[in-house]
Protein backbone atom coordinates (compact mmCIF):
# COMPACT_ATOMS: atom_id res chain seq x y z
CA UNK A 1 0.00 0.00 0.00
CA UNK A 2 1.43 3.54 -0.76
CA UNK A 3 0.68 6.22 1.64
CA UNK A 4 0.57 9.98 1.18
CA UNK A 5 3.63 11.38 1.57
CA UNK A 6 2.00 15.12 2.29
CA UNK A 7 2.09 14.85 6.22
CA UNK A 8 -1.35 16.55 6.76
CA UNK A 9 -3.08 14.03 4.15
CA UNK A 10 -1.48 11.56 5.64
CA UNK A 11 -2.91 12.09 8.88
CA UNK A 12 -6.22 12.17 7.36
CA UNK A 13 -5.45 9.31 5.67
CA UNK A 14 -4.19 7.46 8.41
CA UNK A 15 -6.97 7.93 11.31
CA UNK A 16 -9.65 7.21 8.35
CA UNK A 17 -7.79 4.20 7.99
CA UNK A 18 -7.83 3.49 11.88
CA UNK A 19 -11.37 4.10 12.46
CA UNK A 20 -12.67 2.21 10.32
CA UNK A 21 -10.84 -0.95 9.71
CA UNK A 22 -8.33 -1.18 12.10
CA UNK A 23 -8.07 -1.91 15.81
CA UNK A 24 -4.85 -0.28 16.04
CA UNK A 25 -1.83 1.21 14.59
CA UNK A 26 0.52 -1.66 14.96
CA UNK A 27 -2.03 -3.61 13.04
CA UNK A 28 -2.66 -1.26 10.23
CA UNK A 29 1.09 -1.04 10.01
CA UNK A 30 1.86 -4.96 9.99
CA UNK A 31 -1.34 -5.91 7.56
CA UNK A 32 -0.09 -3.71 5.10
CA UNK A 33 3.78 -3.72 5.20
CA UNK A 34 4.64 0.06 6.32
CA UNK A 35 7.22 0.88 9.17
CA UNK A 36 5.38 2.40 11.92
CA UNK A 37 8.33 4.18 12.80
CA UNK A 38 7.84 6.34 9.30
CA UNK A 39 4.44 7.35 10.44
CA UNK A 40 4.91 8.49 13.25
CA UNK A 41 8.13 10.42 12.39
CA UNK A 42 6.36 12.22 9.48
CA UNK A 43 3.25 13.20 11.91
CA UNK A 44 5.31 14.19 14.82
CA UNK A 45 6.29 16.55 11.85
CA UNK A 46 3.15 18.53 12.13
CA UNK A 47 2.58 18.15 15.91
CA UNK A 48 0.33 14.49 16.03
CA UNK A 49 1.47 11.35 18.07
CA UNK A 50 -0.45 8.50 18.42
CA UNK A 51 -2.90 8.00 20.83
CA UNK A 52 -4.00 4.37 21.70
CA UNK A 53 -6.81 4.50 23.84
CA UNK A 54 -8.72 6.82 21.03
CA UNK A 55 -6.78 4.46 18.49
CA UNK A 56 -5.92 7.94 16.03
CA UNK A 57 -3.22 10.51 15.96
CA UNK A 58 -4.14 13.84 18.13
Amino acid sequence: MKIPSDPVILLSFINTQLRDNYPSLSEFCKTNDIDEKEITDKLSLIGYEYNSDNNQFL
